[in-house]
């Protein structure tokens, strides 16, 4: 299980799982509750490239972030992480 630490969000945090590219377990701590289970439900199972491409950028009242952008940062952060442990 990897944990994200959001930025400027209500969430505090992201717990997710990915296997070979598909997200998996995906849990928020923290936010609106019915939003950030909806987010979480909808990329249960997508390919990690196509939740980043969706996700990335969304805006929350003007926090130039918001919990699905965090998610994406999340999930950005977990490929950069994983690209670097197979280079070694």
């Amino acid at each position: 299980m990897e944990r994200y630490i959001t930025k400027g969000t209500c969430s505090r945090a992201i717990d997710f799982e990915v296997e070979g590219n598909i997200i998996k377990n995906v849990r928020f701590a923290g936010g609106c509750s019915g939003n950030t289970q909806g987010v979480a439900r909808l990329v249960e199972g997508m390919d990690i490239n196509d939740a980043i491409s969706r996700l990335e950028g969304i805006d929350c009242a003007g926090r130039g972030t918001s919990c699905p952008d965090q998610l994406a940062k999340a999930l950005k952060g977990y490929k950069e992480k994983e690209a670097a442990r197979r280079a070694n």
